[in-house]
């Protein structure tokens, strides 16, 4: 009877303890991802890589994992044994959530402490990189390559004295490992902040294809996919000191200086920076004291600088990849992703280190808060604001919608979104849909107001009618009458022709039409880059030639109204192209008889039946107000009806998606305005 109990008691005892095991199996899967799907050896990145109890992970997903001691996720971070070598796998999509302002995905440790230039750190790995994305622009600097190791500054401009690269062009057996510096730039605005780029084996970061799908020559010397290779990175007394060593390759060494710049003058700027960075505006000079006093942090793993996001935003990081939707299996299973696997690592934390905490409280679950237009542009409260679907928001302090105004970040700094289709609700007096700021101060002309504009403009309707004005093109700003006709002083406009690259800035000038009626309005127009709105097409479908002195979309410009005791001074400016300047007197006018009215206007109104002349006083004593932002000047209506204004455009039945789908919209990115009272001219 004894033995009965015994035994009974035992296989009891077996199968709690059995039970125990499944629930814990079932604890630690929850937190590893899903270690039940992990490599037949159960390891942990944890049991490869040493001192991992320093760092945090960030994922593909954006999310922070925290310390990653015994974690793994079968998407991201996991293990794996090649000829009985284990790796630590980091793998991350060309789509994703993202940590921080960044527009690229990776699944990256980030050092838990940070330290100065002074005291310093050390961090050695080897590693493959096994995945670089097989989709891009080969235009684009940061297209098909992965960053594999980093230090980064947790302070300050938050930039990165040093980014390990592996880049490799389709087609290609090898590619190249190079690293960049990216300055620390001198001054409030780090958008002119660039990079200077060392190659180590094949190319710098510089060499790219001079087509989209056509690419450079495969590095003799470069390192294939698969390839193993180390780095050392170590850091004391304010100097950088790098070693990259390869089997079957030349051993290379450079030294950085982190606390004394070498680019602290404008002409300091290397020629390679200048051919790269400077034509999209990032042009600044660094700090002379470079890092020095900042906290450092290094951070390794799969930083994947492939993103889906359109070149013409920014023709250095924006690859315009295939991104699936942002399906991550789809992505990882067409190719469209990074993948890199570590050996080895081993990170020395010197005397001086202080937690890094403060860095990632900053930027974890950044991606996903929402950043209002009015953060961007604090004068947002001085506008209310009419959108693409015809509704009307009075406060924008707190205010966005992600279908017509929002803010983005181009890589280097923050933008407001305008955007609106060819057909939507509009403004009473209009056939146009509009997303656009409408000052809430109204002056006349002889009191005068102010406003200034930066923007880019990132997309016109793709479809229309050539032979319309208003066809291709959108309004950025404006000053509108509140009185008598309604009519618009000032119109700036944007246009460009489908298949052309570069489109024309100008500006309008609508009369104060005399009289009761104003059927006889017309509007006379001014080229300020490329060519002014009476440039047509001879039939629907055939384009005038492409302006050889215009801008493209993507390309900045700023522009100033300034009007002051009823003259109106214009300035328009934009990196290499001549800075162009304008008056016109809005309270005398110079088209009071028939015989004023312009060639110009003869040849696109009067056909149209719109001949009238102006009141003498033009718009004097009359209430105005300024807009800004984008108003579509294409639209669907039929050009038989007016073969000025309505351009026959596709508008797919009013859906707005659809006509975001097939580029039946205009979009429009400020950076900066300001709106205030008109001021003496200088």
């Amino acid at each position: 009877m004894k033995s009965f109990l015994s035994q009974s008691l035992a296989a009891f005892t077996l199968v709690l303890i059995l039970l125990s095991g499944c629930n814990s199996s079932s604890t630690k899967s929850e937190k590893s991802g899903s270690d039940s799907e992990m490599s037949s050896s159960q390891k942990h990145p944890s049991d490869i890589l040493t001192n991992l109890e320093h760092w945090n992970l960030i994922l593909g997903n954006g999310s922070n994992s925290g310390v990653p001691v015994n974690f793994s996720d079968k998407d991201f971070v996991y293990t794996t044994n090649e000829g009985g070598q284990d790796w630590a796998v980091f793998k991350t999509p060309n789509a994703g959530n993202t940590h921080g302002t960044s527009n690229n995905t990776r699944t990256e440790l980030a050092q838990l402490k940070k330290w100065s230039p002074k005291t310093g750190g050390k961090l050695s790995a080897n590693l493959k990189v096994m995945n670089v994305a097989q989709t891009g622009d080969a235009r684009v600097a940061a297209t098909y390559s992965v960053v594999i190791g980093q230090i980064h500054s947790a302070d300050g401009h938050e930039n990165e004295p040093f980014k390990l690269f592996y880049k490799k062009f389709p087609g290609h057996t090898k590619g190249s490992v190079f690293w960049n510096y990216e300055i620390n730039t001198a001054g409030n605005d780090n958008s002119g902040r660039w990079d200077y780029s060392y190659p180590i084996w094949g190319y710098d970061f510089s060499v790219v294809g001079p087509e989209k799908d056509v690419y450079p020559p495969e590095p003799e010397d470069g390192i294939a996919l698969g390839e193993e290779f180390s780095y050392e990175i170590d850091v004391r007394d304010g100097v950088m000191y790098l070693k990259f060593e390869s089997k079957g390759h030349p051993t290379k060494t450079f030294t950085k200086n982190l606390i004394q710049s070498e680019y602290a003058k404008v002409s300091q700027r290397p020629e390679q920076v200048t051919n790269l960075f400077v034509p999209i505006g990032q042009d600044g000079v660094e700090v002379e004291t470079a890092y020095a006093g900042q906290g450092l942090f290094f951070k390794l793993g799969a930083y994947n600088q492939t993103n889906g996001k359109d070149p013409v935003v920014n023709m250095v990081w924006c690859s315009g990849a295939e991104t699936q939707g942002g399906d991550l299996q789809k992505q990882y299973a067409n190719g469209n992703y990074a993948e890199v696997w570590f050996k080895s690592s081993e990170l020395t934390i010197n005397e001086g280190a202080i937690s890094n905490a403060g860095y990632f409280a900053a930027n974890d679950g950044l991606a996903s808060k929402t950043v209002y237009p009015h953060a961007v542009i604090p004068v947002m409260d001085k506008f209310k604001i009419m959108l693409g679907d015809g509704s009307h928001i009075e406060d924008l302090t707190a205010y966005e919608h992600k279908d017509f105004f929002y803010s983005v970040i181009d890589g280097t700094r923050r933008w407001v979104v305008y955007k609106t289709p060819n057909a939507g609700v509009t403004s009473q007096n209009s056939s146009n849909t509009r997303t656009e700021l409408h000052e809430k101060r109204e002056w006349t002309p002889e009191e005068g107001g102010k406003l200034t504009g930066t923007c880019k403009v990132m997309q016109v309707s793709t479809s229309g009618d050539a032979r319309v004005a208003a066809s291709f093109s959108t309004v950025v700003g404006q000053i509108h009458s509140g009185e008598g006709h309604e009519n618009e002083p000032l119109k700036i406009f944007y246009k460009k022709f489908p298949g052309h690259e570069k489109g024309s800035v100008f500006w309008n000038y609508e009369i104060n039409t005399a009289g009761e009626s104003n059927k006889g309005r017309w509007d006379y127009s001014t080229a300020v880059w490329g060519d002014d709105f009476a440039k047509v097409g001879p039939d629907a479908n055939t384009y005038p030639a492409e302006p050889a002195d215009g801008i493209k979309l993507g390309e900045e410009f700023s522009y100033e109204v300034n009007v002051y005791k009823g003259i109106m001074y214009l300035t328009f400016a934009s990196e290499g192209h001549p800075t162009k300047t304008y008056t016109k007197n809005l309270i005398k006018s110079e088209y009071t008889t028939k015989s004023d009215i312009p060639a110009q206007v003869k040849k696109t109104f009067v056909p149209i039946g719109q001949d009238g002349t102006e009141k003498p006083v033009a718009y004097a004593g009359e209430l105005n107000y300024f807009k800004q932002g984008a108003y579509n000047q294409t639209n669907g209506k039929d050009p038989a009806k007016n073969i000025v204004w309505c351009t026959g455009a596709e508008v797919y039945g009013g859906d707005i998606a659809k006509q975001y789908e097939n580029g039946s919209y205009t979009e429009v990115w400020f950076r900066e305005t300001s709106v205030g009272p008109g001021t003496a001219p200088q």
